[in-house]
């Protein structure tokens, strides 16, 4: 699915964008949007989170985890800043919801056979997790744009965020052995993103497609330094890819 929505996606861009850049047409649409110093809008869109895991390298039998990622929701708001007529930076705050399942491999029993399941039984849903988040996400990305071509603009995207995970367990005692995944509550991530503002008649609309990347670990680990769950990784960050829609 996630596929096929940036395959339309850029499709649709590379049509709209095609037919401009070959006629004659000149610029009608939203002359003098550009120059104002401060503008504002909203977003809508879906994402996609998956972890990336480093693992202790003194662990040579460990299970892998496989992330199955899912289409998430987006949602908030844009502040523009003008800088001059290339260069603007934006503050783009918004709620992004998402979810994601982890499963340990258990090839040649690798994940059942651990010192944890001598003693205790193993059950299915032992080798799944899910990991349910919901982020307030904050931006703040300088956006560089070409000249504008008839009524339509290209652009880079890049910068730096944070994030607070509401649907954290951080402080949660318990952990995995009674089925709680924990993650931490504070994020810090670094973006890189392209998109193209298209200048219709009443509004300026921006499909964009954007890449996040973590900075900091998310895992809190748990209390048994052995843990079957967590034991063996050394480090979990969060990836992600943005599909967004502007309007302003």
């Amino acid at each position: 699915m996630k596929k096929t929505v940036l395959i339309i996606m850029l499709t649709l861009i590379y049509t709209s964008a095609s037919a401009q850049l070959f006629t004659k047409e000149k610029v009608a649409n939203q002359e003098n949007f550009d120059k104002d110093f401060l503008t504002w809008g909203y977003y809508l869109g879906f994402n996609s989170y998956d972890f990336k895991f480093q693992y202790d390298a003194a662990q040579a039998k460990r299970p892998d985890i496989a992330v199955e990622t899912t289409i998430g929701f987006n949602v908030g708001l844009v502040g523009d800043m003008r800088i001059n007529e290339y260069l603007n930076l934006r503050f783009e705050p918004g709620l992004y919801i998402t979810r994601r399942n982890l499963e340990y491999s258990n090839e040649n029993n690798i994940f059942t056979q651990h010192n944890y399941f001598i003693t205790n039984t193993f059950k299915p849903g032992d080798a799944f997790r899910e990991v349910k988040s919901t982020y307030l996400h904050f931006p703040l990305l300088l956006k560089v744009s070409t000249k504008r071509l008839n009524n339509f603009k290209p652009f880079l995207v890049g910068g730096f965020s944070t994030a607070l995970n509401l649907s954290s367990n951080e402080d949660n005692p318990e952990d995995n052995t009674v089925g709680e995944f924990r993650t931490k509550k504070g994020m810090l991530f670094y973006e890189l993103g392209f998109g193209i503002d298209f200048y219709l008649e009443w509004f300026k609309f921006t499909p964009s497609i954007r890449g996040v990347f973590a900075i900091n670990d998310e895992l809190v680990k748990d209390k048994d330094p052995n843990s079957p769950w967590t034991g063996s990784i050394d480090k979990m960050q969060t990836r992600g890819v943005f599909i967004n829609f502007t309007f302003q």
